[in-house]
């Protein structure tokens, strides 16, 4: 009975002449189920451990070749000094991506007043960025999964540094929604760092290590209000767009290092590429690789947008796009509800009244340098969470994800009281901080569930739905609270609880499980559950016989 509880590593292959297709059993599913014409895999049967490998070929004849899997690869390799390197690097787009981001909640309130701008105007500055970001992430998935996830992440950070310098010398208003928009654009890119990030990691490292690379992101966050403390009163906002854009030249200029994913080279049928980028991190890291070869599923068709519908996918995907969308909704606003709280000085009065003032949408104030040390304050909530990642393994994601948005409901409650300034930074602080962990587990969620396959055009889909959210949110944090502030936490506070079930109710737990390469994999590994189980319910029966 040992040998049949190993676990078994199952790829096919697709035979294109039809008389050759009776003489191979194919495990699990017949030939015509597995998938297109488009698709050449091997069958590699791998026996526990890296030294125990067998691998059957289909061609015809008995001959016996030891190959490895990519998740093998990365396990025997583990997490190293290429892997810090590439952290840093990915983490720089991540930082750039933030500062974008962070600045929406500051150049608002600043051009409300400097250009006399009524409230849907400044609303829409911050709206116009979300579209473009909305408009683009699936396209820049689709570029990932097709042309490679390092072609995807330079591109889209060179187009970001472009129109982010440009947008400094926006001469006037519409020159700046124009050209914020297209940074929009090229923002919607940025979370494929995260997909190329995962796809280096061995599976015991994946959770933390993308949960921790949130910290870049707090980091971009906090160092974007520091500067915003340093520049805005001498220099002006032109000064804090342009600046903003340094994370993104750094990275630019250091991006000739980074290697495309050996996930999307073995998807493209490119061992040779594969083997070279796992022997330049096995050196890096000082180990040896597996001996054999590297089993190679090609597959020429790659980011369909039906790949995400079907059978197997469908639930996951329309539940992650609403996880995203409320994970969005909800972080961009308590970010933009901090400052305009803030600015209504008497927040007592404020959310008591439901209303704040001043009620003409030309009258302005300007963020002061305690509104900005508030700010500081509440964006310092990033770094706390970041903790949630030691949850995020042992309860799984799941429930982490639900546990941040019930929590963030949660904190928000205490606002419909009537709270002092430090109380609203406070409970601000705290719900900043779990919907921003709450956000970090999708990232480790999404690039685990999706096949390398579909993966970017999934996180691509899934962070549109996000900009969806972001798109909606100033409308309500920016307009809406200056009629009602109860109505406005309404709509956060069950916006974050619907979302927390919709994390519960997901069908895939992704925590300890491998990276797919394709849907085959995961049909494959349900065709072998059954097996295994139905061989274990046949042995118990003998038992009792």
């Amino acid at each position: 009975m040992d040998k049949w509880s190993r676990p078994s590593r199952i790829t096919y292959k697709r035979w294109r002449n039809p008389e050759l297709r009776g003489e191979v059993n194919f495990v699990g599913q017949s030939d015509e189920d597995q998938g297109t014409d488009n698709e050449i895999c091997t069958v590699a049967t791998v026996r526990d451990g890296l030294g125990g490998r067998e691998s059957e070929s289909i061609s015809g004849s008995n001959k016996t070749e030891e190959t490895f899997t990519l998740d093998e690869a990365l396990e025997a390799i583990g997490f190293g000094k290429f892997q810090w390197k590439i952290s840093l690097l990915t983490g720089l787009s991540w930082i750039g991506d933030a500062m974008e981001m962070m600045i929406l909640s500051i150049l608002g309130p600043q051009l409300h007043c400097e250009w006399r701008l009524p409230s849907y105007k400044v609303a829409l500055i911050t709206s116009v960025v979300f579209v473009g970001t909305g408009i683009s992430s699936p396209v820049w998935g689709n570029v990932s999964d097709k042309y490679g996830r390092k072609v995807g992440l330079t591109f889209c950070m060179c187009w970001t540094l472009y129109y982010g310098l440009l947008s400094a010398f926006a001469p006037v208003y519409g020159w700046l929604l124009v050209l914020r928009g297209l940074v929009g654009f090229g923002i919607g890119g940025a979370p494929q760092s995260v997909t190329m990030y995962s796809e280096f990691l061995p599976v015991k490292m994946r959770g933390i290590c993308i949960m921790l690379i949130a910290a870049f992101w707090a980091i971009g966050a906090v160092f974007e209000v520091l500067l915003a403390l340093l520049v805005m009163p001498t220099l002006g906002w032109r000064w804090l767009l342009g600046l903003s854009t340094i994370p993104m030249a750094i990275f630019i200029c250091f991006c000739f290092w980074l290697p495309e994913s050996p996930r999307f080279d073995v998807l493209m049928g490119k061992r040779e590429n594969a083997m070279a980028t796992l022997t330049r991190i096995a050196k890096e890291n000082g180990k040896a690789m597996p001996p054999g070869k590297i089993a190679v599923c090609k597959q020429s068709q790659r980011g369909q947008i039906k790949d995400l519908f079907t059978p197997q996918y469908r639930r996951t995907t329309l539940l992650l796009w609403f996880i995203w969308f409320a994970n969005a909704f909800s972080y961009y606003g308590i970010v933009l509800l901090t400052t305009e709280l803030f600015q209504s000085g008497d927040s007592c009065g404020a959310t008591q009244g439901a209303k704040l003032e001043p009620n003409c949408s030309l009258e302005c104030k300007y963020l002061t340098s305690a509104d900005y040390k508030d700010l500081l304050w509440t964006t310092l909530a990033e770094f706390p969470g970041i903790l949630i990642i030691l949850a995020v393994d042992r309860i799984g994601r799941k429930k982490s994800m639900a546990l941040c948005f019930f929590m963030f409901s949660l904190c928000i409650l205490p606002l419909y009281a009537c709270t002092g300034r430090i109380a609203l930074a406070i409970f601000i602080f705290i719900a900043r901080a779990f919907i921003s962990g709450g956000f970090q587990v999708a990232f480790v969620y999404t690039p685990e569930v999706f096949p390398t396959e579909t993966r970017a055009l999934g996180m691509g889909t899934s962070s549109a739905m996000s900009r969806l959210g972001s798109l909606i949110t100033p409308f309500v944090a920016q307009v809406m609270l200056r009629t009602s502030v109860y109505l406005t936490l309404s709509m956060y506070c069950s916006c974050s609880l619907l979302a927390g079930i919709a994390s519960l109710i997901l069908p895939i737990e992704t925590t300890g499980r491998s990276l797919q390469e394709s849907n085959l994999d995961q049909e494959a590994g349900k065709q072998n559950t059954n097996t295994t189980s139905q061989l274990n319910g046949t042995t118990d029966s003998s038992h009792q016989m």
